[in-house]
This record gives C-alpha cells, sequence and structure tokens, in this order.
C-alpha cells in the first residue's frame, strides 16, 4: 500500500512540478533577466570584468529550470506520500483528501512560509558571496526548527484538546507556535545584504513569485494527492468516515 501512495505521490510532484515551471518561466525568469542586468551595470560602472557565462541564460531559463524544478517537485511529492502513509488514521480522524490538505498546508508554512519570513529568498546582485554559507545554514536551521515546532505543536493540541475541546486546544497551540517561531526569529542574526540602489519593486516582486511558485507546488501536491490517495484507499468521493484506515 505504502509503494503504491509513494509512486501516487511522485505522479502529484509531476504534475505540480509542471504547473510550478510554467509560472516560474513565466513570471519569474524575467525578474531574474532584471536582476542580472541591474547586476552587469552596477559591476560595469564599477569596471569589473564580465563573469564567463558558463550556461547560456536561454538553457538556464528552459531546460535547466525545467529540469531543476522537476526533479524537486517529484522528491518532495514522494516525501509528502510517506508522510501521508504515516499520518494518516493516526493523528486524526479526517479523510484522504482532509488528511492531505492538512499536511500540505502545515509544510508550506513550515519549510516555507516560516524561513522565509526571516530569510527571504533574493535575487541576483543581492547578497555577499563571502556569506552564502552562513545564510544557507541559517536557512535550513529555520526550516528544522518550523518542522520540529510544528511537531510539538500538534502533540500539544492534541493532548490540550482532549482537556478543553479540540477548537480551545487547537488555537492554543497554535498561538504557541507562532509565538516561539516569533521568539527563534528574533533571536537569530538578521542579515540584509540589499544595495542601496536595488530597485526596490524587483525584489519585492522576486521575493512573492517565489512565494508563489511555492504556493502552487503545495497546493497542487496536496490536492493532487489527495485524490489519488482517496480512489487507491477506496474512499468513495463525498463520504466522510469518523477513523481513516491506518497504512501499514
Amino acid at each position: 500500500m505504502v509503494g503504491k501512495l509513494l509512486l501516487r505521490g511522485m505522479l502529484a510532484g509531476l504534475i505540480a512540478g509542471v504547473l510550478m515551471f510554467a509560472f516560474a518561466h513565466t513570471f519569474g525568469e524575467p525578474l531574474v533577466d532584471q536582476a542580472i542586468g541591474f547586476e552587469e551595470a552596477a559591476a560595469q560602472a564599477a569596471g569589473d570584468a564580465a563573469e564567463p557565462e558558463l550556461v547560456s541564460r536561454t538553457t538556464q531559463a528552459g531546460i535547466g529550470l525545467f529540469t531543476g524544478i522537476m526533479a524537486y517537485s517529484i522528491a518532495v511529492g514522494g516525501l509528502f506520500a510517506l508522510v501521508f502513509a504515516f499520518v494518516q488514521g493516526r493523528v486524526s480522524s479526517l479523510g484522504a483528501r482532509g488528511t492531505s490538505a492538512v499536511i500540505a498546508l502545515a509544510a508550506f508554512i513550515a519549510v516555507v512560509l516560516v524561513p522565509n519570513i526571516k530569510y527571504p529568498a533574493n535575487p541576483p546582485a543581492v547578497g555577499s558571496p563571502d556569506t552564502i554559507g552562513v545564510r544557507t545554514e541559517l536557512f535550513f536551521l529555520m526550516i528544522v526548527v518550523a518542522i520540529a515546532a510544528l511537531i510539538a505543536a500538534v502533540s500539544l493540541g492534541r493532548r490540550l484538546s482532549q482537556r478543553f475541546g479540540a477548537w480551545n486546544g487547537t488555537v492554543a497551540a497554535g498561538l504557541a507556535y507562532v509565538v516561539f517561531i516569533g521568539l527563534v526569529q528574533y533571536l537569530l542574526p538578521a542579515i540584509n545584504e540589499v544595495p542601496e540602489n536595488y530597485p526596490a519593486m524587483l525584489l519585492w516582486s522576486f521575493r512573492t513569485t517565489t512565494i508563489g511558485m511555492h504556493v502552487i507546488l503545495w497546493a497542487s501536491i496536496g490536492l493532487v494527492f489527495g485524490v489519488f490517495a482517496e480512489r487507491q484507499l477506496g474512499v468513495p468521493a463525498g463520504v466522510r468516515r469518523s477513523a481513516a484506515p491506518v497504512l501499514h
């Protein structure tokens, strides 16, 4: 059963990857071209020699972008299916579609939204090459903390729900998660390496487009895999069960 769900998760990731690529190629790549143009103009004004182009922009924005997105989205879809197989029937009584949607939303918050609040994506010409290692480590640290805190919040919410009711328990656990994440982000070092004359709209558009790409990825996987899982588990559409089957 888990193997079949894994294949369906990878298929959902493939579908999500196609949609994500279409969005990134249409809305993201023009912003990258603008950022590269700014970077080249700044280098020329400073008298720096132009760096050799190892891979053409056509390749980067085409087959390179497609290959990277597809590999990432298919891998995410597979991991998503494994998480679903573990969670389904153990954490809540939601059906396959509901469980899939909740996992996707939680993953988006922990893997994308929370880390990007503290360390948002940067376009070309933003960020020093000397600090890329530190910035990468801090970003992934924020992901690990956000995921661990989310798991702890779910556990806390279940315990509080037994004592104070589902609504109160969920709200209390959610508030605890927000407070903890806020404290962690306050304690972690801030990084601001945006050039003074960098176009504000370009930076804003790049970062919001990056978030948009991940919205498409996780929403597509959550919705598409939910349909696939429901069919695989033999749950008729529109039928709600009090307890979902536990997968082994």
